[in-house]
């Protein structure tokens, strides 16, 4: 049986004969991937990439929602508080956290905006519109934050450094990102309320998507070696239709290994579990959807003995490396697996087919 825990805690069990179709016949159990992340948390809501490893902002947000998809509604919230609590005056975070004490006082736009998509995700599945009320203000900030390095042009700068100095530089993939979590950072406006922030973010979104969309030339192309300046920004929605197949198809040679997953650098040999599942929600986005189960089936056995999942591995020898269980990793591979079989209300948050620009349809229909 194919076991997957629903939001109640239960668990779902899937036939069998049902299997070849939902996960390409390989057994798949979250409540693993989902356990180990509550493992890793500590009182103070605290989620570090491993046992005795750093924290960073964005990727405790992931981990959030990889909980809220597992059913750990109660950590994951505690998880939005630790945000709160640890949020700067100016609405950013630092770069890195370990145990509450910040290693790298870098504020990094995309880490301080994120925080917007996790929350829509974590509404999306719990409808706890007071949980929302609650956290409204940091949102507020954080997304604020990210904004005040925009240029004119749309793009937003990545980061300020501890000394308070603006980076001069656009990422494409944190741009993307940011253009993710304002389409979210909207539509928790609209349902707080929030007509005056509503407005000012809109006009910010439109000046963003503009420059992603047509502006490709303001963005540091030496990131462009990573997968994830390939496809954030189809999965962001800042592409879309044609223009997005055609990005993905153009440059699937570039990262794609096939039969084995999306390689983190491009000239490396390393295939990274996280890469791959982002890829596969980037798919499942545009609704390429036979393929996107297709990639998702190359690393659903990529797990250790306790069904959580690898970071990643070298190839052709196929040595996992390295050897640490990683809490945002697993939490992504939810995602995608979320996206891919609806296991819960929040499966269709990265879906192009969820969204008119910066609108989430089922809000307004």
């Amino acid at each position: 049986m194919l076991k997957t825990k629903n939001i109640s805690g239960g668990l779902i069990n899937l036939p069998r004969n049902l299997s070849r179709n939902l996960f390409w016949d390989i057994s798949f159990d979250i409540a693993s991937p989902g356990n180990f992340i509550a493992g890793l948390q500590s009182r103070t809501g605290e989620i570090p990439w491993h046992k005795q490893g750093k924290t960073d902002p964005w990727d405790l947000v992931e981990s959030a929602m990889g909980l809220n998809i597992s059913g750990h509604h109660k950590e994951a919230a505690l998880a939005f508080e630790w945000m709160k609590q640890y949020q700067n005056p100016d609405g950013s975070w630092y770069s890195s956290y370990m145990k509450g004490k910040p290693l790298d006082k870098t504020r990094e736009s995309n880490m301080s905006s994120y925080i917007a998509t996790g929350l829509f995700h974590s509404w999306l599945i719990t409808r706890d519109t007071q949980f929302l009320t609650a956290m409204w203000l940091p949102l507020q900030k954080g997304v604020n934050f990210a904004l005040s390095l925009q240029t004119e042009r749309g793009e937003i700068f990545w980061a300020k450094s501890p000394e308070g100095i603006i980076d001069p530089m656009a990422l494409l993939t944190g741009s993307s990102s940011i253009l993710m979590s304002l389409k979210c950072a909207i539509s928790i406006g609209l349902i707080l309320g929030k007509e005056k922030e509503v407005l000012k973010w809109k006009t910010a979104f439109k000046k963003l998507e503009n420059s992603i969309q047509k502006q490709s030339h303001v963005y540091n192309i030496s990131k462009s070696r990573y997968s994830m300046y390939w496809f954030y920004p189809v999965l962001s929605g800042a592409l879309v239709e044609l223009y997005a197949e055609k990005r993905i198809e153009k440059q699937w040679d570039k990262y794609v290994v096939e039969g084995m997953g999306v390689r983190c650098v491009s000239d490396h040999p390393w295939i990274t579990i996280a890469e791959t599942a982002e890829l596969v929600l980037s798919l499942e986005a545009i609704g390429k959807i036979d393929l996107a189960k297709k990639v998702f089936s190359w690393i659903a056995d990529c797990t250790y003995e306790d069904s959580t999942f690898w970071c990643g591995y070298t190839y052709p020898d196929k040595t996992i490396w390295p050897e640490h269980r990683i809490s945002w990793t697993n939490a992504v591979v939810m995602m995608a697996a979320d996206a891919l079989y609806s296991l819960t209300p929040g499966s269709n948050l990265f879906s192009h087919k969820s969204w008119d620009g910066f609108v989430y349809i089922k809000l307004v229909n």
